[in-house]
């Protein structure tokens, strides 16, 4: 069913219609996407649960997703200056890699609020874009805000306007997350991402609330139990498709093509994990071997799990990790890298110990 007879991208889109959609979203198609997407999340779910320690590797996924999230809005900074972010205590003044931090910093606390009680709300939303861009910012309340093709700066869509029907729509949106109905729950993300995306409820960050939501959604469903899949990289790489299939529903009711696209990005995001999951494990096994050969008096699995959680890691880090003192830990990472393990970088007054074999291995492919 067509929208484009009475649809105008430069009018507030007020008539954006409530939730469920009315047209068929569970065909044959989507259905048998569903099931590939669905083994492949299970199989990511799988190998962070056999890992270890499940922990390791999620503060790395988060911060790359947060870089990545943030690229797609320009805000650009580099995967290795934020994990040297994460872990410097020398003041951080690059503007955009703060972004991304604050980015890093909503999703936790999402996670925290889920954890706590399973529910995605306005309150949640608000609370997300307030960390994100580190203001008061609250529901859009003045007319004004329109999205422009940055090249011909021609307006491709108006969302709704005003605040009552904006918190309306988001209300329908709360009740079609939570409602008790037979739709598939990846399906059902796909709709979720479409609908927050046309109600765009803030001035600013919508595109990165949206994309937190998506996480929270798979956690609180159980598809996952951290959050850790790379999504935004995906939409990167296909970034034209994204915003095609995105108008497609708005202006011709489409949903097929948009829930194909976000089944997809689920699918291939999750084998892109389960693979990196792979490699680090290797890569793990492999140096804690030629540890354990080399300096056996350092080697330990708590020693291992440190040296993976970031690429950088630092003196106090491995003191608070309860691996002993100062002046112990700092030996034991002088030793690392005069074997060649680790390089050592200044980074204002402190030293910072780079795993570069697993910074290469975290580098997009």
């Amino acid at each position: 069913m067509s929208n484009k007879a009475n649809y105008n991208p430069a009018i507030p889109y007020n008539d954006l219609p409530l939730l469920p959609p009315t047209t068929e979203i569970e065909n044959t198609v989507i259905l048998k996407k569903t099931i590939t997407a669905s083994r492949a999340l299970s199989e990511l779910k799988g190998a962070i649960t056999n890992l270890p320690n499940p922990t390791l590797f999620i503060d790395t996924i988060n911060l790359q997703e947060a870089q990545a999230s943030s690229a797609i809005e320009n805000i650009i900074t580099t995967q290795d200056e934020l994990f040297k972010a994460s872990i410097a205590e020398k003041k951080n003044e690059n503007p955009a890699t703060k972004e991304v931090m604050h980015y890093k910093d909503a999703l936790w606390y999402g996670i925290e609020q889920i954890n706590k009680r399973p529910i995605l709300t306005t309150n949640l939303f608000v609370a997300l874009v307030q960390i994100i861009k580190e203001n008061q910012a609250s529901i859009r309340n003045a007319p004004g805000t329109q999205l422009k093709n940055p090249v011909t700066n021609t307006v491709v869509y108006t969302p709704p306007e005003g605040e009552n029907i904006i918190r309306e729509k988001l209300k329908n949106l709360e009740d079609f997350i939570h409602a008790e109905d037979n739709i598939d729950p990846l399906i059902k993300m796909a709709i979720i991402h479409y609908q927050f995306e046309a109600i765009h409820p803030f001035f600013d960050g919508n595109g990165r609330t949206g994309r937190i939501i998506l996480l929270l959604y798979l956690k609180m469903t159980e598809l996952l139990d951290w959050p850790a899949l790379y999504l935004s990289n995906y939409i990167i790489q296909h970034k034209d498709k994204y915003y095609t299939n995105l108008r497609k529903v708005t202006e011709e009711g489409n949903w097929q093509d948009w829930i194909m696209y976000m089944l997809d990005m689920v699918e291939q995001t999750a084998l892109k994990g389960r693979m990196q999951i792979a490699e680090i494990e290797q890569l793990m096994n492999e140096m804690g071997k030629n540890m354990q050969q080399q300096l056996p008096k350092i080697y330990s699995k708590d020693l291992m799990g440190e040296l993976f959680r970031l690429p950088y890691t630092k003196r106090t880090q491995l003191e608070k990790a309860g691996l002993g003192n100062l002046k112990t830990v700092g030996n034991y990472l002088k030793e690392l890298e005069n074997h060649g393990f680790l390089k050592s970088e200044q980074v204002g007054k402190e030293k910072l110990y780079l795993n570069f074999k697993l910074l290469e291995v975290l580098r997009v492919k």
